[in-house]
């Protein structure tokens, strides 16, 4: 299914070459994210100061297809798996506002979920798990 959300690029989300620089893409895709969770009735302010669960991104990637500018208009596409009971994967594709076929980019981030107390993994709690379902692939 996926969750979708449209975003403006902003004059310092560009480099000295007028091009989104490589870091604020994925700072993009994160704000896609976070609406993603918003969009199913999680608290961001909670979610983001945790006291019981944190979700740390052990990797990330992505690969540029077309170069993006300010004032481009974007439609972020993202979908988040589970790989297991304590981490997930969220793939990532930004198009065109009114092109959507056209891909200029897609990433991945891997995140785990943990105690920030102990930095152990635990399992996803249920409003992740109501996230997964929502989002994820049907």
């Amino acid at each position: 299914m996926g969750f979708t959300v449209s975003h403006t690029v902003r004059f310092h989300e560009t480099d000295a070459a007028g091009v989104v620089y490589f870091a604020n893409g994925l700072t993009i895709c994160h704000g896609a994210y976070e609406a993603s969770l918003a969009a199913v009735g999680i608290n961001l302010g909670k979610f983001f100061f945790p006291e019981m669960v944190a979700y740390p991104i052990v990797r990330a990637t992505i690969d540029f297809r077309h170069p993006m500018g300010c004032g481009d208009q974007l439609q972020i596409w993202l979908e988040p798996q589970r790989l297991e009971e304590s981490a997930f994967e969220i793939q990532y594709r930004l198009t065109p506002l009114n092109s959507p076929e056209r891909q200029l980019a897609e990433a991945m981030t891997r995140h785990v979920c943990i105690s920030p107390t102990t930095r152990q993994r635990r399992a996803l709690p249920t409003e992740m798990e109501s996230w997964l379902q929502r989002w994820g692939p049907r």
